[in-house]
């Protein structure tokens, strides 16, 4: 099979449309149609439906189409592993990460990663779904769980806990709980049971509701959840990496929280030698660092005196 034909089946296989495929190659809609004519006669196959709203794919065209699709992948990751030869950090980096860690903690951090290479280009991907690391959904991807993909280079980064939190303004006004039971008198905020979260998060929020409670706010995700928290709402279940430079929040209840959830960075392999991979892994574990410093600080002052 002619590879430019294929180029130009592929563009019109995810356009749905000669004109916009045309636009996309700087080709006329003629040109684009006889190429596709004579792609579908070289294989003895129709690969399109025409009618008036556009183009669908035939099932032979759904095969191509996949085909082609991981040609795509493969071509834009020779691409980048050539503009990676170069010595500047420069390009764009694909990151996924989930909706809390990656606007709470990541995206706060990053104008330093920005400082340090102001050339680099971030396409940051906040979403629940694992996307596919080895078919290039994203370069680099940041979970709550060790990732199960073969062929990826995976570091675990740190171990988090799901605990209770308030505002000091709150607990002043409504008191501070001392036992699992003054639960009862406080509105708990947490996520909904059917939002994505990690599953020790679920069982804490479990435990938690087991104790009829009088008042609750449920929310789809920690941003939500941790707004609440700030305007005095209630008391909140979040993540501990939310909490540990917000000094107006305060920990309720220490000895509930729940077990520990592995945090994992993750790559392809072939990134391996990335330049813009290995900045951004560098300056992940320089910021964790720099976090766990903080969180330690953080503990040691709410620790009671043993004096």
């Amino acid at each position: 099979m002619d590879w430019d034909k294929l180029r130009i089946f592929h563009a019109v296989a995810d356009a749905g449309s000669l004109t916009h495929a045309g636009d996309a190659l700087r080709l006329s809609q003629s040109a684009v149609s006889r190429q596709i004519r004579a792609l579908e006669e070289s294989l003895g196959t129709t690969l399109f439906h025409r009618h008036a709203r556009g183009l669908i794919l035939t099932e032979q065209g759904e095969l191509l189409f996949e085909a082609t699709s991981m040609m795509a992948k493969r071509l834009d990751t020779a691409a980048a592993r050539i503009r990676d030869s170069e010595e500047e950090v420069m390009g764009e980096l694909r990151v996924t990460a989930t909706v809390g860690f990656g606007s709470l903690w990541l995206a706060p951090r990053l104008a330093k990663l920005y400082d340090r290479y102001p050339d680099l280009k971030i396409d940051l991907m906040l979403e629940e779904r694992v996307l596919d690391l080895p078919m290039r959904e994203a370069d680099v991807a940041i979970r709550m769980k060790e990732p199960s993909q073969a062929d990826l280079v995976r570091k675990r980064l740190l171990n988090i806990r799901m605990r209770l939190y308030a505002t000091t303004e709150y607990l002043d006004k409504a008191g501070r709980p001392e036992r699992l039971e003054d639960m009862r008198n406080h509105r708990l905020i947490c996520q909904n049971a059917h939002a994505p979260q990690v599953a020790a998060g679920a069982e804490l929020v479990q435990m938690l509701l087991a104790q009829h409670m009088h008042s609750k706010l449920t929310v789809n995700n920690y941003f939500g959840v941790l707004q609440s928290v700030l305007n005095h709402v209630g008391v909140g279940v979040l993540p501990d990496y939310i909490i540990a430079d917000r000094p107006h929040v305060e920990r309720v209840l220490p000895e509930i929280e729940s077990v520990e959830v592995p945090v994992f960075l993750a790559y392809p392999e072939e990134l391996r030698q990335s330049r813009r991979v290995t900045a951004f892994r560098e300056f992940i574990q320089e910021e964790i660092l720099a976090y766990r410093k903080i969180q330690s600080g953080a503990e040691a002052v709410a620790e009671p005196d043993p004096q």
